[in-house]
């Protein structure tokens, strides 16, 4: 609570107006795409700048930051398609609430656009509510400095704590816009290795809307009104009474392949979020698999062009020790080869 109420008080006494000596002016340009013919200027800025607030976009709006062919615009302009907006980002490094912190990362991949990153189980990726430290955030913070003048530190895509494996940083806010607009038109390639309970006849698509769980709010669920959610799974190698299965998402939804797979009754091994109940699997392995301490869920796999250079590039990232441990261990007592 103390270091809550310090977080708290830091960034109150970062919201004073900001000395125009440390404010970094970025230009960002780009041409509406004609999908957006017919809406608001407003409505257009939010979809192609997804990691800004609303308000954000109104006050540079209203602050003749943003300007269309050329010219200042208003917030209800309608847009056609094909035009040029120019935004003049205002960047100011004094409103990082956040600390960098010496923390190892594991690092796959880096130039001066991108960071691939292994990330570990265990690891928070965002600070919030109990994890104002330790997270993959301050380690970035620390690891490239200048991240501080881009929204969230660059992180564009986030695996939950106990997931392991890989994601993308974005190093400066071109290549952060242009990878938010990759993940919005699905072309990011994300592929998971994930031990369910239970026997899983055949590969498969799990094709549901996901929200917020309607009376548990730190949980997500499968819900009427929620958004549009899709997850591929195929057969890695069964078990008698669980399965490995390699997922493939085509959308990014919170909690995304942990609500699919219990919706589909194949629950990740060491959810205790999403398990409901006992889970039925051979006796010699029950105990073996009870005890795993997070979910056994590791994103094994990830495509995306870049940003820059437009090429198409690729990366994987082994099964973590412990799922690999866990997967000798269930082969070792049925006697399969290891």
């Amino acid at each position: 609570m103390a270091e809550s109420k310090k977080m708290l008080s830091n960034y109150t006494a970062n919201l004073s107006a900001p000395n125009p000596l440390t404010l970094k002016t970025i230009p960002l340009s780009f041409k509406v795409p004609d999908e957006y013919a017919g809406m608001r200027l407003d409505q257009v800025l939010a979809k192609l700048l997804p990691e800004y607030s609303r308000s954000r976009l109104q006050d540079w709006i209203t602050q003749q930051q943003v300007k269309l062919d050329g010219a200042a615009a208003t917030s209800k302009q309608k847009i056609w398609g094909g035009e040029e907006i120019e935004v003049i980002l205002q960047s100011n490094p004094a409103e990082q609430p956040y600390q960098a912190e010496d923390i190892e990362l594991n690092i796959l991949f880096e130039d001066d656009s991108i960071l691939i990153i292994n990330k570990l189980a265990g690891l928070v990726v965002h600070p919030g509510s109990g994890n104002w430290n330790g997270t993959l955030l301050n380690a970035l913070l620390h690891h490239s400095p200048q991240l501080s003048e881009i929204p969230r530190a660059g992180i564009v895509h986030r695996l939950d704590k106990d997931t392991s494996g890989l994601l993308v940083v974005a190093k400066t806010l071109t290549a952060q816009t242009a990878l938010v607009r990759q993940l919005q038109a699905r072309s990011v390639q994300r592929e998971y290795y994930a031990l369910v309970y239970g026997e899983v006849v055949r590969a498969g698509t799990v094709n549901v809307p996901i929200g917020r769980h309607p009376t548990l709010r730190t949980k997500m669920a499968v819900v009427e009104d929620g958004k549009p959610a899709t997850t591929h799974y195929t057969i890695a190698e069964r078990f008698p009474g669980c399965t490995l299965l390699r997922c493939k998402l085509e959308t990014g939804r919170t909690h995304q392949i942990r609500v699919h797979l219990a919706y589909i009754r194949h629950p990740l091994v060491g959810d205790s979020v999403y398990i409901k109940g006992a889970q039925k699997c051979a006796p010699q392995l029950r105990s073996i698999l009870a005890v795993f301490p997070r979910q056994a869920l590791h994103a094994t796999q990830l495509g995306l062009e870049h940003p820059i250079t437009s090429e198409w590039l690729e990366w994987q990232a082994p099964m973590p020790d412990d799922i690999t441990q866990l997967l000798k261990n269930i082969r070792s007592t049925l006697n399969e080869p290891a």
